[in-house]
């Protein structure tokens, strides 16, 4: 696996909206968090760009509406927030559907590789992989920088995260959109292109 000089990091939706569980109900992997870090930490160290997107709920009550608590960055994520990064916002699944606009923004800066992580694994980080695939970038997933919550569907029909998080791993991998990774994957490309340099 190769990592571009210019691929950037999207960091979608880590906010501390996501940690009221009384809200979304059962979540799976907890080391979501520490791999986006250790993720964000290796790009900043490389010089490679990176994207936070933050969601701003239209939903009244939401946790993730704009002047609640919960429609802030998690800590890591805020602490690591440098002013080189790009931050879009955005009301819909889609990162491509934000301010500023985002591929418009990575077409002016000749980005044609995208490792996408955050949060929910099967709402905006997978709407945001498959659009990202559409559009012709080359997509790299690292399914486990990205976590989800249980889910029920119609007539009773539910799903746990985990069992959601490998049916976007198998939508877009087998799909086309995405090659699903890990980020230790990732770390070591990283690293690797850096002593190649």
């Amino acid at each position: 696996m190769e990592i571009a000089p210019e691929s950037a990091l999207l960091v979608i939706d880590v906010q501390k909206g996501f940690d009221d569980a009384s809200f979304w109900g059962p979540r799976n992997n907890p080391a979501a968090e520490a791999n986006i870090a250790a993720l964000m930490d290796a790009w900043q160290q490389s010089g490679r760009p990176v994207v936070l997107v933050r969601h701003t709920s239209r939903v009244p009550g939401s946790v993730l509406g704009a002047g609640e608590p919960g429609h802030a960055f998690k800590d890591f994520v805020a602490q690591r927030q440098g002013g080189e990064a790009l931050l879009v916002t955005k009301t819909v699944n889609s990162s491509f559907y934000g301010t500023p606009d985002l591929g418009a923004w990575l077409t002016a800066q000749g980005i044609g590789q995208l490792v996408v992580t955050g949060i929910q694994t099967n709402m905006c980080v997978e709407t945001t992989a498959r659009m990202a695939g559409n559009l012709g970038y080359d997509v790299l997933l690292p399914l486990d920088a990205t976590h989800t919550f249980d889910l029920e569907g119609p007539d009773g029909l539910s799903l746990t995260a985990d069992q959601l998080a490998t049916a976007t791993a198998v939508n877009l991998q087998g799909g086309g959109f995405a090659r699903v990774v890990t980020t230790a994957q990732l770390l070591a490309a990283s690293e690797a292109a850096q002593l190649t340099a």
